[in-house]
């Protein structure tokens, strides 16, 4: 029943959106889809390149051309940034048009699972990158979880049983 829907993957940068989507497309024989790097696709550049150049305004509007797009297919999983649930457009598409899994980590596993990350500009060139996670999360949790339709922990279980898991939820979700 899972694949009858869009299903949107949101939460913090670090949480195992893109590497829990893909598990999922495949298992569910759905297409895949990254919101960032269909962005960078298109722009021919990385996303810290964009920051520079457009800043995160300028990105921030990328990201919502791109999200109202891909929200509009049909069967497809979608990972998105984890900035983009600041846009109330954003969480509009998503929580209008498929099945939105937020997925939760802690600030501790985010620093583990991105410190060695050269692509995220908002964590570049920082001396705290746990005090700048801590102060995303203030903003961004609550956003995450209003539109949340299912809400998962991250951090202990393997991308392929998190996509299980998934999988029965929606399942359960559509009755």
């Amino acid at each position: 029943m899972a694949e009858k829907r869009n299903i949107f993957l949101i939460g913090p940068m670090g949480a195992g959106k893109s590497t829990i989507g893909r598990q999922l497309a495949q298992q569910l024989s759905m297409d895949f889809v990254d919101s960032d790097s269909e962005i960078e696709q298109r722009a021919g550049a990385d996303i810290s390149w964009i920051f520079d150049i457009e800043g995160e305004e300028g990105f921030r509007k990328r990201e919502e051309r791109i999200i109202n797009e891909l929200t509009q297919r049909q069967g497809v999983v979608l990972s998105t940034g984890g900035g983009s649930i600041l846009s109330k457009d954003n969480r509009n598409y998503l929580s209008a048009r498929g099945i939105v899994i937020y997925l939760q980590t802690t600030v501790e596993k985010q620093v583990e699972r991105t410190q060695r990350d050269k692509k995220r500009p908002l964590l570049q060139d920082v001396e705290d990158p746990r005090k700048v996670l801590e102060e995303l999360a203030k903003i961004r949790n609550p956003l995450y979880a209003e539109i949340a339709d299912i809400t998962l922990p991250t951090d202990e279980q393997s991308a392929k049983l998190m996509a299980n898991q998934i999988i029965d939820l929606i399942d359960n979700l559509n009755g």
